[in-house]
């Protein structure tokens, strides 16, 4: 084989081996994020304050210092890791246990995007639960070689009261 066309398929394969590894630390960064909201409650509350703000400033650190959380109409949005940070402070529930299913994550270069259909059980602040059904749409961005949140939008299918179900929130 001439060396041109060996060195055409070797960059060809470090290509796509870049574009496999990002996929990964992308699934990765949304797995910790869902693990670092969730456990911001504890047997049915949340927890001390001094853990919450430290879970906080954790979870900013997942994003870039100009992103943007968007949690839509119910959630509000939160611009820059200073004021996500702040955002986390405040939790709206009591329990959440967030599920990012059937990832579609494309990665150009240094940037990608990403889908997640999230599916989470949820206690409210007065003591129902729910099921909340949504989309996540991301932005990402690699930074000092590693992969965070560059925008984070949240599309609500469903919040349904448990007892009650999706089926006449959704007819």
């Amino acid at each position: 084989m001439p060396a041109p066309d060996l060195e055409r398929r070797v960059a060809a394969l470090e290509a796509r081996l870049a574009a496999a590894e990002a996929v990964q630390a992308i699934q990765a960064l949304k797995a910790r994020y869902a693990q670092l909201v969730d456990a911001r409650y504890a047997r049915g509350a949340v927890v001390e304050p001094a853990r919450l703000a430290a879970l906080a400033d954790e979870i900013a650190s997942l994003f870039a210092e100009d992103a943007e959380w968007d949690g839509g109409r119910a959630l509000g949005v939160a611009r820059g890791r200073a004021e996500i940070a702040a955002r986390m402070r405040e939790p709206t529930l009591l329990f959440s246990k967030h599920y990012f299913v059937q990832p579609r994550i494309e990665v150009d270069g240094e940037r990608a995007r990403g889908r997640f259909d999230l599916l989470a059980p949820c206690t409210t602040q007065d003591g129902r639960p729910h099921w909340m059904a949504g989309v996540e749409e991301d932005e990402y961005r690699r930074v000092g070689g590693a992969w965070l949140h560059q925008r984070m939008k949240l599309s609500v299918l469903f919040y349904a009261p448990h007892q009650t179900g999706w089926q006449k929130i959704l007819s």
